[in-house]
């Protein structure tokens, strides 16, 4: 039998209620969701919901990215997801920076695919989610970025050089942007700048602080500076992202 064929078929026999899906809370670090076209998540795994700070599955299904994030993350996952939709195609290797459980700044690499039914239609999109720390095994090529991509997690406050991160990855500066922007899909200088303003988000959120203060305690030579990179960022204004949220 044609090996097509025969993988069609089982596929074809198997139950509704045979939740495949369920074999990704056996892979640690790895987040599972799937959304119908109308964008609302139908199906999600541990991983997915814990780092939401859900307690089950059942509270997500029904909500849509823009109850779940900020508007600007919630933007551009909208954005990939009607790509998905539109062509059909996958959209793999997607680069988001989030922070993790334990409230570290982390980058995160996403692949989409679509979902398609019986009558050979999209009906949605489905994704998983990985931290970089997670990936690290199965990125054995640029493991030598990690002492600079740890350093910068760390010490993301204080100021940073490329020219360190470089002598840290024990590269030449155009050797690491090189590498970097391979793994990353973005330079050294940006990924410090945004792994800024999501630390500063929660602190806009959370805390007292005025928004110049947030800005030196996060890095920025001052709040306009922090103002500009703010804005083309996360859409905008830190004042304005206070308000919302």
């Amino acid at each position: 039998m044609d090996p097509a064929l025969r993988k069609s078929r089982f596929l074809a026999e198997i139950a509704p209620d045979s939740h495949f899906d369920r074999l990704f809370d056996c892979l640690p670090g790895v987040a599972f969701f799937a959304k119908n076209r109308d964008f609302q998540l139908v199906a999600a795994n541990r991983a997915f919901w814990e780092r939401l700070g859900m307690k089950s599955e059942t509270e997500l299904i029904g909500k849509t990215d823009f109850q779940l994030f900020p508007d600007q993350l919630a933007r551009n996952f909208r954005r990939d997801d009607e790509e998905v939709i539109a062509t059909g195609r996958p959209k793999l290797k997607i680069v988001e920076l989030f922070f993790n459980p334990q409230g570290l700044p982390d980058w995160y690499f996403t692949h989409k695919f679509p979902v398609w039914n019986r009558a050979g239609e999209i009906s949605g999109v489905m994704g998983l989610v990985q931290s970089y720390a997670g990936r690290n095994a199965a990125m054995t090529p640029y493991l030598q970025l990690d002492r600079a991509v740890s350093h910068l997690r760390d010490h993301f406050r204080e100021p940073i050089t490329v020219s360190g991160l470089a002598k840290l990855a024990g590269m030449s500066v155009r050797q690491f942007n090189r590498r970097f922007q391979e793994v990353f899909h973005t330079n050294p200088r940006t990924f410090l700048i945004k792994t800024r303003i999501q630390a500063a988000c929660a602190s806009l959120r959370n805390s007292d602080l005025t928004i110049s203060e947030i800005a030196i305690e996060y890095g920025f030579y001052d709040q306009s500076s922090f103002t500009q990179h703010f804005r083309r960022h996360m859409g905008v204004t830190p004042l304005q992202f206070r308000k919302q949220v």
